[in-house]
């Protein structure tokens, strides 16, 4: 059985003080759970303080990007590497808003997966799809060449994690069904052992993500198929975020 996850994207917000703030709270509100992954992402600005807040804690720290060399002239951009050094676990790849405004390509993705793997970064790999997509009823075919593609070349998928992120539900109010979400959980996973071997992808945690809260992940994660959230929003909020948690905790 999977080890579930809830990971929290706290997107462009928080300063350091508030961002340590929140941090320190989730981490004395799930100091006693006895199961489970709980990830925070933060912006580069408060990675190193919320990392020094959260050590010796349940919770592990995630970047929400990265670039795809180690060191060099890339002005602006942070490194595996450096991300590594700083106390992150994990890494956010190939999100929609980063899809979406920075223009990131399924190539991009897969040279940042293989690059935080290389960098003992576990990648937190999104895909999904756009309403568009969804309208023309090209969902599998968008989601399975984002998995394939960013997954190219990967030899083991042991620190792997997938997050089906649909894109129309994204901030938007709007949440997959739980019969929506689990039918492309389920695809991604046959993808996955098609790939990797019925272990590999019975053992890969697929998150789920697009508007999620305290009120609609019980039905969300009762599926067999999702392994856990990746959180926006309603991470930015103590009780919101704690609230998906205990959820998710009572029934994984």
């Amino acid at each position: 059985m999977t080890t579930w996850i809830v990971a929290g994207n706290w997107k462009m917000n928080n300063t350091i003080a508030e961002a340590v703030a929140l941090a320190n709270a989730i981490k004395y509100g799930v100091a006693s759970l006895k199961k489970g992954e709980v990830i925070l992402a933060p912006p580069f600005t408060s990675l190193h303080s919320v990392a020094q807040t959260i050590k010796h804690s349940r919770v592990a720290l995630a970047a929400q990007n990265m670039f795809y060399e180690d060191k060099g002239a890339f002005t602006g951009e942070v490194s595996p590497v450096m991300l590594k050094d700083i106390g992150c676990a994990y890494v956010i790849i190939g999100h929609s808003e980063r899809r979406k405004y920075f223009h990131e390509k399924d190539a991009d993705v897969n040279l940042k997966v293989q690059k935080a793997l290389a960098a003992g970064l576990k990648p937190i790999m999104c895909v999904g799809e756009t309403d568009e997509e969804r309208e023309k009823n090209v969902t599998r075919a968008v989601v399975g060449r984002q998995v394939k593609e960013g997954l190219r070349g990967v030899e083991k998928i042991n620190n792997v994690v997938i997050a089906y992120e649909p894109v129309w539900a994204i901030g938007t109010g709007k949440v997959a069904t739980p019969a929506q979400a689990q039918e492309v959980h389920f695809f991604i996973r046959a993808i996955l052992k098609d790939l990797f071997g019925d272990g590999a992808a019975g053992n890969t945690r697929i998150l789920y993500g697009g508007s999620v809260t305290a009120d609609n992940i019980s039905e969300l994660i009762a599926m067999e198929d999702i392994d856990g959230a990746l959180v926006g929003g309603a991470s930015l909020k103590t009780d919101g975020f704690l609230g998906i948690i205990k959820n998710i905790a009572e029934k994984k």
